[in-house]
């Protein structure tokens, strides 16, 4: 667990951090609330998040327009619980007892909403899966 917080943290990494990252970052937040600290970073960050998969994860109410690329950085590796990269050949600094997983997703960069709408559903699924396993729901 995060020692900040006490809480799991997950880190999304994808090269441009403007499209499959902020997707996934913005359903965990979406979809686990306060449960988990969530960040996204690239390597080589973008200058703006990717159109289509803003306007893709608008349709299922999320807003992810004022996001902005970042670049990865070892704090943000060593400070996450689980790191998350996005089958695009990016790789994270490792550090023992950390948790890598490498989710291979089509890349949504110079493609339409259409082709993006199932990478953001699957990318909803992979999250979904992740939240039961880090942060399931407290049952009473």
């Amino acid at each position: 667990m995060a020692e900040s917080s006490g809480k799991p943290s997950v880190l999304f990494v994808c090269v441009h951090n403007a499209g499959r990252s902020q997707m996934a970052a913005a359903w965990l937040t979406h979809l686990a609330g306060d449960r988990v600290e969530v960040r996204s970073a690239g390597s080589s960050p973008g200058k703006t998040v990717n159109s289509a998969a803003v306007e893709a994860m608008a349709e299922a109410g999320i807003d992810i327009s004022a996001e902005a690329p970042k670049i990865l950085t070892i704090d943000a590796v060593r400070e996450s619980d689980v790191c998350v990269t996005m089958g695009c050949g990016d790789t994270c600094p490792v550090f023992p007892g950390k948790r890598y997983l490498d989710w291979k997703l089509d890349d949504p960069a110079g493609q339409g909403v259409e082709a993006v709408r199932p990478i953001r559903d699957e990318i909803k699924t992979l999250v979904q899966g992740l939240i039961a396993e880090i942060a399931p729901e407290a049952t009473a």
